[in-house]
């Protein structure tokens, strides 16, 4: 189903929304919350939020980018569930090992820098860089994808994956550095 479509769905406020948001973007979401969280019962209640969210936020936004508007909602909450967890029950996930191989770019504190203008920054020097690299780089550090699971998405080998995310984060870092962040 159009992107359009269901948002004017949620517009009407028509119940159908949710169903027709859940058939064309609940795999995506649930994956989405399960890289976080590691815990079938936990992701499922984040997509629900999420969509709960949804309905509650549309309007006023009218997201053009349908997937990318929920993906974001469920990634925030599994989050924000996943530090409500004791530090010793956390599990490993994806998320943790993505946070691990990022902060080797961006460390720092939240007082170090601006975090919008972090994002903004980071957003440019994705545009820079070719389109399966920028892929691959949200798949792990937006979505959290294992390695595995971008290689096989990719139908390129895991230790491609690693260097090109390697050579990305380097990058990315450099970049941080010239536009100024300490890091």
């Amino acid at each position: 189903m159009d992107d359009r479509y269901i948002v004017e769905l949620f517009e009407r406020r028509d119940p159908a929304a949710i169903r027709e948001t859940q058939d064309a973007y609940g795999r995506q979401l649930t994956a989405i919350a399960m890289a976080v969280l590691s815990d079938p019962q936990d992701a499922e209640e984040c997509v629900s939020d999420g969509l709960l969210r949804a309905w509650n936020s549309i309007p006023p936004h009218k997201p053009t980018f349908l997937g990318a508007f929920l993906g974001k909602i469920v990634r925030q909450l599994a989050i924000d569930r996943l530090r409500a967890r004791e530090a010793d029950k956390r599990g490993g996930g994806e998320y943790l090992l993505s946070l691990e191989e990022l902060s080797q770019c961006v460390g720092g504190t939240g007082a170090d820098f601006e975090w919008g203008a972090l994002t903004e920054a980071i957003g440019n020097y994705l545009k820079t860089v070719p389109s399966e690299t920028r892929w691959m780089f949200l798949r792990r550090y937006f979505h959290f994808d294992s390695i595995k699971e971008i290689a096989r998405q990719g139908r390129i080998s895991q230790s491609k994956v690693k260097s090109t995310l390697f050579r990305t984060r380097q990058g990315l870092r450099d970049y941080l550095k010239k536009e100024g962040f300490d890091l």
